[in-house]
């Protein structure tokens, strides 16, 4: 009898959990972030504990499950919303490689090491760190890199200036910009940022998505 409500218990929650990361989104079946990683791994023990403690009632590890999940989705939400609340959950990309210099104090404040560099730049097969133009450390911790052109020219990554309607103050700060000359383009060109999409800038200009553009 213990043996089948172990199985019984086991299935259900093959079902349950599969069920709980389709709610969450399919964001969650890629590589995690530090928010995914933590909820992924307390869903993880609430499930085997309640496994192994089988004669519990299932309600002990569903409800808190469905609160992790309620938070889950409620995190994601602000963080649409909220640039700031953004950047305090999942975190920033890093420029570690800036057109062929190492930012070594980006890197100091990532921990992220030397040896952690060249063994991603080996792994895209990259043999030599005067062939990396742009490298940047995404908030799951990837690595991705921009080589050099063909003829070794500089080329620009896109730096974006409004997100989802959120002036972006530290690109402007990178760039060298002020916030007034971004709202002197805006006001130059008869645009509101609560109305931009995405806007970025690249090889010195900008460019802009606005919402009215999108599934079009």
């Amino acid at each position: 009898m213990d043996l089948v409500l172990v199985i019984i218990r086991t299935v259900f929650f093959y079902v349950f959990i599969i069920f709980v990361f389709r709610i969450m989104g399919k964001r969650e079946i890629g590589e995690l972030s530090i928010q995914d990683l933590v909820v992924s791994l307390l869903i993880a023990e609430l499930c085997a504990i309640s496994i192994e403690n089988y004669k519990d009632s299932l309600f002990l590890t569903v409800i808190p499950i469905l609160i992790l999940i309620f938070f889950e989705i409620l995190a994601g939400f602000l963080s649409l919303k909220f640039n700031k609340f953004r950047n305090i959950i999942d975190g920033k990309p890093s420029l570690i490689i800036n057109r062929g210099i190492i930012n070594y104090k980006e890197m100091l404040a990532q921990r992220y090491s030397l040896d952690d560099l060249m063994m991603e730049l080996r792994n895209n097969g990259i043999k030599d760190l005067k062939d990396v133009e742009y490298a940047v450390l995404e908030n799951n911790g990837k690595l991705n890199i921009f080589k050099y052109s063909f003829l070794g020219l500089n080329s620009e990554i896109p730096f974006p200036l409004i997100l989802d309607g959120v002036v972006q103050k530290d690109t402007l700060e990178y760039l060298n910009k002020k916030d007034s000359w971004l709202q002197d383009y805006l006001k130059n060109n008869n645009l509101k940022k609560e109305d931009i999409f995405y806007a970025f800038y690249k090889n010195n200009k900008v460019y802009i998505i606005k919402r009215n553009e999108l599934n079009k």
